[in-house]
């Protein structure tokens, strides 16, 4: 009975990591961005906390995998989105009927808190809360 108690722990452990690390579910609501920061410029930058209270940025996912950017008031980005692993592959809808398509690569994500971040020169990383 011992021997076969190892190989059932390591399954069930093997099970709960197989889990998605997110879901349309999980994102679905407002997140209000509580830090946004631009590691990868020199030097690193970062919006001050008066600003992103004045501005009151904020993303909305909702059941339509449709997503909005909000800041200062107005709509700053809007289109559709899809999981991909640990991405949000975003297809912005740009003016004139063109769209482009990248990835928001999200680093943590729980019922309350929300890290994503676009990669290159100009990347961008957001920390927000759902409200």
């Amino acid at each position: 009975m011992t021997k076969y108690k190892l190989p059932a722990i390591f399954l069930l452990l093997l099970l709960a990591s197989c889990k998605p690390f997110m879901t349309p579910d999980s994102l679905y609501g407002t997140w209000k961005y509580t830090k946004v920061e631009n590691p990868n410029q020199t030097p690193p930058d970062s919006v001050s906390k008066y600003d992103l209270q004045e501005q009151a940025p904020y993303i909305t996912f909702t059941k339509q995998d449709s997503l909005k950017i909000i800041w200062g008031g107005k709509l700053l980005s809007h289109g559709k989105f899809t999981i991909d692993g640990h991405n949000i592959q975003y297809t912005e809808i740009l003016p004139g009927g063109k769209s482009r398509t990248f990835p928001f690569w999200v680093s943590k994500i729980t019922a309350k808190d929300l890290i994503f971040e676009t990669s290159g020169e100009d990347g961008t990383r957001v920390t927000a809360v759902k409200e």
